[in-house]
């Protein structure tokens, strides 16, 4: 005989169950929403009740007979005016429903991870802000960080992006070294890939660390809002500067802090240098700033690489020459002496004889050297004098003349630059990654913040003068002719191209001109 089928056992995981639950569940939530405002009222009667014993049960023996008469009172006065039971109801009601609200709790300190990272900081710092015959410490070894750091702001990782950090006044903060160890301190336990600012208070012994925006790379090479003599070498911090200048980025138009280089005869930093590593971005602000020169003067590129990163600039109006040879490079900056000479002697004979300057001597010209240490090199080598030799007219006269010269160059050359360089170039760049030393060494002093490891190209610092340090990102400004250019950037920059002086079936691009011709 056929073995007949057991009868199925109904289980907790069967369907109908299953459906019924969801049915129950729905049906809660459905009468939690219904209820809800009774529920609020219902939880503001509690909260007014528990108010009002507390406040019965601070009230003194002596002063409860009173309070219930003028309870009494109330009462009776309300009952009596008309409609005065329904609208004391709904005064009740009203108060309740306020009180019974659903609020979000307020953070009044930090979470726990947040205290953990507090305490490491405070504990990190006890062996430079503690000594043995101090009393009564303010860093001590499992002491109260809340009495060190009165304010701190933390983003969402639960890092710390601002710290306010009290210090004792035997501390010497006004030595570069202390103030180092403790700037390297902060940086290595707040967390690395992030830019500080380090803000010292030596009057009343504070620091001020906090984390600085990064500063935006998609500002792309246009025509600045700037007046003659008036250079934008790039953008910084909205609180560096006090002047803004509408930018496009993008498809939107804001207002962007600029770092503005002024030149001229009132100049007091009339020649710059820029020094980074290669590709930080030293040709990128090269290449910018001849773009806004030859709005109002001329140019003069003398490149030492031989790569042919300005030959977008051959044969345009303004620009004098492009040269890549050392034969070439002597002979332009020969005569860019001779011009700057014939200038002051120009300026000198009008001044002398109550005439305006000649217009020949107004329009300014610009002298733009790329790695000139490589010509150094080169002129060494083939018994031929140092073309930086030549700029020793331009450097020291050119403000009165109206020329400037900018110079750039790589960490490794810097010694072979010559000491009128490096004497009359007193607007300086630094891009690219370096140590704060090297950024020293090359601005006069060293910056605020504490520069990252990876940085995109043309970001660095500016000094003019002896001005503040200011960070700095160069607007992107490529080579027009390189096949990795983006179309945006490369019909940027050919926008902002004067025409050229010949038909443009005259002067194709042309190749780079080996450095040793």
């Amino acid at each position: 005989m056929a073995r007949r089928p057991l009868p199925r056992i109904l289980s907790s995981t069967s369907v109908p169950i299953a459906r019924s639950r969801e049915i129950a569940r729905t049906a809660a939530d459905s009468a939690t929403d219904v209820l809800h405002p009774l529920i609020t009222i219902s939880r503001g009667l509690r909260l007014i009740a528990a108010a009002l014993r507390g406040k019965w049960a601070a009230t003194p023996r002596e002063r409860r007979g009173p309070a219930l008469f003028l309870v009494a009172a109330v009462v009776l006065v309300v009952a009596l005016i008309p409609y005065g039971p329904l609208l004391a109801l709904i005064t009740v009601m009203a108060a309740a429903a306020w009180k019974g609200r659903e609020r979000t709790p307020v953070r009044t300190g930090p979470d726990e991870a947040e205290t953990g990272r507090l305490q490491a900081l405070y504990e990190a710092l006890v062996p430079y802000f503690s000594v043995a015959e101090d009393p009564s410490p303010l860093f001590a070894h499992g002491g109260e960080w809340a009495k060190a750091f009165s304010e701190y702001e933390f983003d969402d990782a639960g890092r710390v992006t601002r710290l306010l950090i009290r210090y004792p006044a035997y501390f010497t903060d006004g030595e570069p070294e202390a103030r180092a160890r403790i700037e390297q301190l902060l940086h290595t336990k707040s967390g690395r890939g992030r830019e500080y600012r380090f803000e010292w208070d030596e009057e009343g012994n504070q620091l001020v660390m906090r984390v600085l925006d990064a500063l935006s790379t998609s500002i792309a090479a246009q025509r600045f809002v700037a007046g003659p003599g008036e250079t934008v070498l790039g953008f910084t911090d909205a609180d560096a500067v006090q002047r803004t200048v509408p930018v496009t980025e993008g498809e939107d138009v804001r207002d962007a802090p600029p770092v503005v280089w002024r030149t001229g005869p009132r100049s007091t930093e009339p020649h710059l240098l820029a020094v980074g590593e290669p590709g930080s971005g030293t040709t990128t602000l090269l290449r910018s700033i001849a773009l806004q020169a030859l709005q109002h003067g001329d140019v003069l590129v003398v490149e030492g690489s031989g790569t042919g990163e300005y030959a977008c600039l051959t044969g345009r109006r303004g620009v004098l020459a492009v040269e890549c040879g050392l034969a070439g490079a002597l002979a332009t900056l020969e005569w860019a002496a001779h011009e700057t000479e014939r200038r002051l002697i120009a300026a000198n004979r009008a001044r002398q004889g109550g005439h305006p300057a000649p217009d020949d001597i107004k329009r300014p010209l610009w002298i733009l050297l790329d790695r000139p240490s490589v010509f150094g090199h080169l002129a060494a080598a083939d018994g031929r004098p140092d073309p930086q030799q030549l700029l020793q007219t331009p450097l020291r006269h050119g403000r009165a003349a109206g020329v400037t010269v900018v110079v750039a160059e790589q960490f490794d050359s810097l010694e072979a630059l010559t000491e009128p360089v490096r004497t009359h170039t007193r607007a300086r760049v630094v891009l690219g990654p370096c140590s704060p030393t090297l950024a020293e060494w090359v601005l006069g002093v060293p910056p605020h913040t504490t520069p990252t490891t990876a940085v995109p190209p043309g970001r660095g610092y500016a000094r003019l003068g002896t001005g503040p340090v200011l960070r700095l990102q160069v607007p992107a400004t490529p080579d027009p002719y390189d096949d990795a250019t983006s179309e945006q950037h490369r019909q940027a920059v050919l926008d902002l191209l004067p025409e050229r002086d010949l038909p443009v079936e005259a002067t194709p691009p042309q190749q780079a001109v080996p450095a040793e011709g």
